[in-house]
């Protein structure tokens, strides 16, 4: 898979939905090691639990977020490690539902303080969350069975489609003239058990999620360059600690620490 590499411009806005908590995590820090922070952690920032940085995720949705027995990890929570790291707080993941992340309602409701869980900044939910800077450039991708005999889009005329509630996939499925029957589904998962119950044809998501699931009888097709940019999401105005993730972000790419992750969940 081509290695993405962190995008350089400053924090814009996000997002529109619900909220149904599912369970919480912790996880642990880059790679075993205590992950640098800056000279003089910002300790002026509020959070919603005193010493405690509360990230909302939605997994599985590997290699951003998956659970690995009691823990939430990926590339996305390896960040968030650091950002927490940097502000002198500890982390804790809450598992969440993707759509009451990308639409503010999680964060809204005081949940916790950011969500990080694949997030495409677009117009739509610039309205009502703010985003960091973009820290991955990621493309669609369509995951069908290996012998199905679908090689494109053109191929998914007249048969039912799959694509996850309250995703950029979801939306630029609804665009294509083809798909004529799509299915909706909250997560990921429910997306590749439905592809191999034989409930849809094809599954739409990000490329790097999809292909995991290309070792179980699934490829996936198509590079559908739709020019996403993911970003962490934090409540509207909350300036301060859209600021601190920022300039984790920033140090990660100088010190080689984004390098490092890349090659870890790559």
């Amino acid at each position: 898979m081509e290695k993405r590499r962190i995008l350089p411009s400053l924090g814009i806005t996000a997002a529109a939905l619900a909220l149904t908590l599912t369970a919480c995590g912790t996880v642990e820090r880059n790679s075993g090691d205590d992950p640098k922070k800056s000279d003089s952690p910002d300790t002026s920032i509020e959070t919603i639990k005193d010493g405690t940085l509360t990230v909302c995720t939605n997994p599985p949705y590997a290699p951003f977020e998956e659970v690995v027995g009691a823990e939430v990890v990926g590339f996305d929570m390896d960040l968030m490690a650091e950002v927490a790291a940097d502000l002198d707080l500890e982390i804790s993941f809450v598992e969440t539902p993707f759509e009451a992340i990308e639409s503010a309602a999680a964060l809204d409701s005081g949940l916790c303080d950011v969500g990080a869980s694949a997030l495409t900044i677009n117009a739509t939910r610039l309205a009502k969350l703010d985003f960091s800077s973009p820290y991955y450039e990621s493309t669609l991708g369509m995951l069908v069975a290996a012998d199905s005999g679908i090689e494109s889009v053109a191929d998914l005329q007249g048969k039912a489609v799959g694509v996850q509630q309250g995703t950029t996939g979801e939306e630029w499925a609804h665009q294509q003239s083809e798909l004529t029957e799509i299915k909706q589904f909250e997560g990921l998962g429910d997306q590749v058990t439905a592809l191999k119950a034989g409930e849809v044809e094809a599954v739409f998501n990000d490329v790097p999620t999809l292909t995991p699931y290309t070792t179980e009888g699934l490829k996936v097709i198509g590079d559908l360059n739709t020019g996403e940019k993911f970003g962490f999401a934090v409540k509207k105005d909350n300036r301060d600690l859209l600021r601190a993730i920022n300039k984790t972000l920033e140090r990660v790419t100088t010190d080689g620490t984004y390098e490092t992750l890349i090659e870890k969940w790559f």
